[in-house]
């Protein structure tokens, strides 16, 4: 005969944790052993902090996030311009955080470092201050963010990324392993490399996030405009607006080539450039 199952409840807070008395602690949150919460953290309902993990300065864990062992948020940015101030991290909802990913507070007085929901920031990961990321984004392991970088919904960043301060990688956006991105990275297209240049449109991203066909057909031709044509910047643009039909993705890409602060990263250099770019558009037409 089998012996009866014996049901052991969890325990939620775990004897070893140090909790600040003034921390804010949600229904049904867990907190695991050897966890650091400080005096002005804010955990949501349902979230999940593991063993080690360090919270702290003024910091809000959305609901249903899970912070892996030995992740630290909140703590002091890594900048030579920090007196001291107060200064923000907020983390959106169902947010992952695994272990030993850094995301530090501000630089400057009420400022804030944003990571928005449903994220996952893989080990090892860093989010500088000052940065914003928006909701559903992938940081694979060991990409880095300094600070002021702003990443926009659904951005994929492969492992051992670099991104350089006041960079912006947009929408739906992937960032290949190992690259060093030193400028904007427009929405929908794949990039890769040291320094990191334009390798074609994101098509599985594009795919992924249900974009209709009205907006494929035109984030084809944009691209061509863009990269094909040989025009600037700000020729590209304008032909963009007076040639392309107008839907929300090419609007978006159009605010977005008309904010761009570094430039844009560019086509692959050398002999080879041309041929690579029209196979890589042709493959988006199969």
């Amino acid at each position: 005969m089998m012996p009866e199952t014996v049901v052991i409840p969890i325990k939620r807070i775990h004897e070893t944790a140090v909790i600040h008395p003034n921390a804010r602690i949600g229904r049904d949150a867990v907190i695991g052993p050897y966890a650091v919460i400080g005096e002005n953290v804010r955990i949501d309902d349902g979230a999940h902090i593991g063993a080690h993990a360090v919270i702290d300065g003024w910091t809000q864990i959305g609901k249903n996030c899970m912070v892996f062992p030995g992740a630290s948020i909140g703590a002091e940015p890594q900048d030579l311009k920090f007196r001291g101030e107060k200064s923000y991290v907020f983390i959106g909802d169902n947010t992952k955080i695994r272990e030993f990913a850094t995301i530090n507070r501000a630089t400057g007085e009420g400022e804030e470092t944003r990571v928005g929901s449903n994220c996952m920031l893989q080990s090892y990961t860093h989010v500088a201050h000052n940065c914003v990321i928006g909701n559903h984004v992938i940081m694979s392991s060991a990409a880095m963010l300094a600070g002021h970088v702003v990443v926009e919904d659904r951005a994929i960043i492969g492992g051992q990324v670099g991104v350089h301060q006041f960079v912006k990688i947009g929408r739906n956006a992937m960032v290949g392993g190992a690259s060093k991105v030193v400028q904007d990275v427009p929405p929908f297209v794949t990039v890769d490399g040291h320094p990191a240049s334009v390798r074609g449109l994101n098509k599985v991203g594009i795919a992924r996030a249900g974009i209709g066909e009205l907006a494929r057909r035109n984030l084809k031709k944009a691209y061509k405009i863009l990269y094909c044509s040989g025009l600037n910047l700000a020729q590209a643009t304008a032909v963009m607006e007076e040639e392309l039909e107008s839907c929300e993705e090419v609007e978006h890409l159009l605010r977005f080539l008309r904010n761009v602060g570094r430039g844009i990263c560019r086509s692959r250099k050398g002999a080879g450039e041309a041929e690579s770019i029209q196979l890589d558009v042709i493959s988006l037409n199969k």
